[in-house]
């Protein structure tokens, strides 16, 4: 649910319709089937609310709608609600919301906005036809440039070239574009781009505008690095992986964005990053929050290019954030992640028909929107032939038949991973799935050694959740990061491709007396976002730690008992890991770390 706030502009309300009928159409509709009113609702002398109504009178819905109109001199908006609305002098734009672009046949929807000045509306544009409902007969959308060619780098500009596209109207002006968002708009086929940072890595594309103002296809882009700098940050070092998980619904409550990743110094860091969740659903992989994946305008501040997202821009959202991410830290490798623990309820009927799942996770990673952003594809299946969420029963050789299709659409150029269960138990869930013969198609498992012990058990005992030995009195033999190890590589599965995985945060009880692992409690501690679980940034401070044990910190605080990962038992399982021969390590997920990376810090170090 969406809310708005706008001010009461007139003790009454008088109503003046002004602008007549106006018609909309898509390029596969009349216009005629769509038509806008405008109406002045109220006037307080210096200024009015104005109102668009856009009807659907036709027998099939739009999914997107454009206005355009020109007020006199002195005449302007000053602020909208339901759409995005721009100018160029006196020629103004309102384009639909994420959320209200598709109007169903008979039905309509509003947009108003708050005025300054007396002016009407006129010259009104509808999806580039005019304003009487008729359609220009065959304009096409213009075709897409020539991918641009860069000369003249310096330390902070650039020029770019590019060969003209093509429109039956005629071509008036390109946007540039840098790490996908629009810098300039230009009428010739070359443009100098400044300001830039120097050792920085850019990424160009351009797009035709017509005299309709249709924007065509997005040229092929290039990759430009400027010259000079020495402040740029190196390349992870070390040969070992280290991977973070991003989730999309960081960037809600929890206010975590892609450039947080960037200030607190983690970029650096890492090697690669798991963007959580895609779903898998009716047999194929799917989007999991569109809005957030690639709808979510950024503005200046939360953007890692430091540039205001735009209505118009071709792709927005986190995915638009990582591949500016990517242009500035070139090492960083990322991967789609689909499944978790709740949509992987989807994966038996993705295993009835491997290849055609493969085709689809393959069509949707590869996109021509964001294919440059993703490097390969993740799954985490919770669990292949076990029971997680739900129970799955497609047998022992499903998840190997799933990978294989995978690593036979994607190639293997690309980087196809998986994240896998720590349940090292007698006949418990490694014994449930063909792992080993797996192994030969994937680049890496990230072993999920964390969420062992929990207050899932309400009455306890405490225990650490992410034990990285076994210890004397530990709840259930077999739970630990050394035991779901050892029993893979005694499977056949190579350790050079078992990562070890960190928590960025901790699990609790509450109602416990004893400081050591082993108190009886009564439920789930208080925590942020669900009761049970807490960041390592907030309980560093609010409840520090009272011991180790068996690799990893416990605390307990007033009646709370939590067990967590600090910088210091960090380091001593990426040295367990080290010596082990494993292929590094990965952490869920950044949004639980500290302002300035300490964690990921320890991650990096251990490993380095």
């Amino acid at each position: 649910m969406r809310f708005r706030l706008r001010a009461a502009a007139a003790a009454a309300s008088l109503v003046l319709p002004l602008a007549g009928l106006v018609g909309i159409a898509t390029p596969a509709q009349a216009a005629t089937n769509v038509t806008a009113t405008y109406a002045k609702t109220q006037d307080w002398g210096t200024g009015f609310e104005g109102k668009w109504t856009v009807k659907n009178t036709g027998s099939t819905a739009i999914d997107s709608w454009k206005i355009e109109w020109d007020f006199p001199s002195g005449t302007s908006v000053s602020s909208a609600w339901d759409a995005d609305v721009t100018s160029s002098g006196t020629h103004w734009t309102a384009k639909n919301k994420s959320y209200n672009g598709s109007v169903a046949p008979g039905a309509s929807i509003s947009f108003s906005f708050n005025g300054a000045g007396s002016g009407s509306p006129s010259n009104c544009k509808l999806n580039g036809d005019s304003c009487d409902g008729t359609t220009v007969p065959g304009d096409a959308a213009p075709s897409a440039p020539g991918t641009p060619t860069a000369s003249e780098v310096k330390d902070t500009s650039v020029k770019l070239s590019w060969s003209a596209a093509t429109d039956d109207k005629g071509v008036k002006n390109y946007d540039v574009l840098r790490d996908g968002s629009k810098v300039a708009t230009v009428t010739t086929t070359s443009y100098t781009d400044t300001g830039l940072s120097a050792g920085t890595d850019y990424s160009y594309t351009v797009q035709a505008r017509d005299t309709a103002d249709q924007t065509g296809p997005v040229s092929g882009s290039v990759a430009v690095r400027t010259t000079g700098g020495g402040t740029n940050p190196p390349p992870a070092t070390g040969d070992k992986v280290k991977l973070g998980y991003f989730t999309e619904w960081g960037i809600y409550g929890r206010n975590y964005n892609v450039k947080n990743i960037v200030t607190s110094g983690s970029a650096s860091k890492i090697t690669h990053i798991n963007y959580a969740f895609g779903n898998v659903t009716g047999g194929k992989c799917a989007i999991g929050d569109s809005y957030a994946d690639y709808d979510k305008a950024f503005t200046a501040d939360q953007s890692v290019s430091g540039q205001a997202d735009t209505w118009d821009q071709p792709l927005r959202g986190n995915f638009n954030q990582l591949r500016q991410l990517k242009a500035k830290y070139p090492n960083i490798k990322v991967l789609w992640s689909f499944g978790g623990w709740t949509w992987s309820g989807g994966f038996g009927e993705a295993a009835k028909n491997p290849a055609a799942f493969a085709q689809s996770c393959y069509d949707l990673v590869k996109d021509p929107r964001w294919a440059d952003v993703f490097d390969g594809i993740d799954i985490d299946w919770e669990y292949p032939n076990a029971c997680g969420l739900s129970c799955d029963t497609s047998g022992a050789a499903a998840f190997k038949n799933v990978v294989s299709a995978l690593r036979s659409k994607f190639g293997s150029s690309a980087l196809v991973t998986a994240a896998v269960t720590a349940d090292g138990s007698s006949g418990g869930k490694i014994e449930a799935a063909d792992y080993a013969g797996a192994s030969q198609y994937v680049n890496w498992y990230n072993v999920m050694t964390y969420d062992f012990f929990g207050a899932f058990d309400a009455q306890g005992p405490t225990a650490p959740h992410s034990p990285l030995t076994s210890y004397s009195g530990i709840p259930k033999a077999g739970f630990t990061t050394a035991d779901a190890m050892a029993k893979y590589k005694a499977a056949g599965v190579p350790a050079s491709k078992l990562l070890i995985g960190i928590g960025f945060y901790g699990r609790g009880w509450t109602g416990v007396t004893q400081d050591a692992p082993g108190g009886t409690a009564t439920g789930a501690a208080p925590g942020t976002y669900e009761a049970g679980i807490e960041d390592y940034k907030v309980l560093k401070g609010s409840c520090p730690v009272t011991g180790t044990i068996a690799g990893t910190a416990y605390a307990h605080c007033g009646s709370n008992w939590w067990s967590y990962d600090t910088p210091s038992t960090i380091a001593g399982k990426m040295s367990w890991a080290k010596n082990q021969g494993l292929g590094g390590a990965f952490f869920w997920d950044f949004s639980g770390d500290t302002s300035n990376g300490e964690l990921v810090t320890a991650v990096n170090s251990g490993l380095s």
